[in-house]
């Protein structure tokens, strides 16, 4: 059962997230509707969709786990190792500098190698389904990117070598607390000694 819900929320988050690569389909949506409401439906789609995948996994790895494969444990040092830079590039995406520049798309570069990290990691159907689906939609965002000629969103400044700075020290406080916080206290699973 929680598998289900699982992928019936990843249907509706992908699935939101989908819409703003079909530039067309995305155009059409704000002339019908305005963008507030656009953005308002999209915003509570995307917390349901959350939601519902959280709540899904949670209840799948409770009752109804099913292993695929079993990584080797170098697979588990190997992810915790990638989410590093994961993070550190996440954060460049608010605080742009020269780490922003180089990856052009640090948000979507940081959620590949989250989701390839988590992958390696997990050898559980689950697992497989959550992290490949949430890899696929990046990679192919990444890949519609490339035709879009619209702006996006409002702009940030570049701050150059400070926010690069920024970014570290900030990716580094968020590592530290994914580890020890939020993955032993919200995900239930430990990272560090396994």
């Amino acid at each position: 059962m929680g598998l289900i819900v699982m992928v019936a929320g990843l249907a509706v988050f992908v699935g939101t997230h989908l819409v703003t690569t079909q530039r067309g389909l995305r155009a059409a949506l704000i002339a019908r509707h305005g963008l507030s409401v656009y953005k308002l439906g999209y915003s509570i789609l995307s917390a349901i969709g959350l939601a519902l995948i959280v709540y899904g996994f949670a209840r799948y790895r409770a009752t109804g786990w099913i292993n695929v494969w079993y990584p080797p444990t170098g697979m588990r040092h190997l992810a915790l190792a990638l989410m590093l830079p994961a993070t550190i590039i996440f954060v460049s995406a608010y605080l742009r500098g020269y780490i922003w520049r180089f990856m052009k798309h640090p948000m979507l570069v940081a959620i590949k190698i989250w989701a390839l990290a988590h992958l390696l990691a997990n050898g559980d159907l689950g697992s497989i389904i959550l992290f490949g689906s949430i890899l696929a939609w990046a990679v192919f965002d990444r890949i519609t990117l490339k035709s879009r000629d619209d702006p996006g969103g409002p702009p940030i400044p570049f701050g150059g070598v400070r926010n690069d700075v920024l970014a570290v020290i900030v990716g580094l406080v968020v590592y530290a607390a994914l580890i020890f916080a939020f993955h032993p206290a919200v995900i239930g699973v430990s990272v560090i000694g396994v």
